[in-house]
């Protein structure tokens, strides 16, 4: 059997968790929140967050060990958003966290739920964009941006699979 076509089918199959958890997610606490975006902007960020996450989760469980692999599942996250969350006072740091998928996810959902300010909020909402460096036309540069890493880590993990010669 080719690798490419196992990797492929067993990515697609996948392809429907992808689609159903954050439907899940947003039907338990989308209404707990009360949050300014619409559902469905919620539901397409969820849905490219899930998708980047999934392709980063095949490498991870490719390269290493089970218990290795849901160590460093559960670790990558946190360290990834800490550095996400970071004051970009340096070149350096703010290239970094260029490179998190955290800080487009995070931009995605603020810069969503920022369109729907209105009346005298419209000043906290610019004072809001403003110190975290957002801006309020990039929500869909954020998306194709989760897309893109998404992609790429599924490429990696197929690299993985070939070379490691794992299932």
């Amino acid at each position: 059997m080719s690798s490419l076509a196992y990797f492929l089918s067993k990515d697609t199959i996948d392809h429907f968790n992808t689609l159903i958890k954050p439907v899940v997610y947003l039907s338990m606490f989308y209404f707990f929140t009360n949050p300014r975006s619409t559902f469905a902007d919620n539901y397409v960020v969820l849905l490219c967050l899930v998708y980047c996450v999934t392709g980063i989760a095949y490498a991870l469980s490719i390269f290493f060990e089970p218990g290795a692999a849901q160590l460093w599942s559960v670790l990558l996250p946190v360290v990834l958003t800490l550095i996400a969350t970071q004051p970009k006072d340096s070149k350096v740091l703010k290239n970094i966290a260029n490179l998190c998928y955290s800080k487009w996810a995070l931009q995605a959902l603020v810069v969503a739920n920022a369109e729907r300010y209105q009346g005298v909020w419209l000043i906290t909402r610019c004072g809001s964009l403003l110190k975290s460096g957002y801006n309020l036309h990039d929500w869909s540069l954020c998306i194709s941006i989760l897309i893109l890493m998404g992609v790429i880590a599924r490429a990696i993990a197929f690299f993985c699979m070939v070379t490691f010669r794992k299932k």
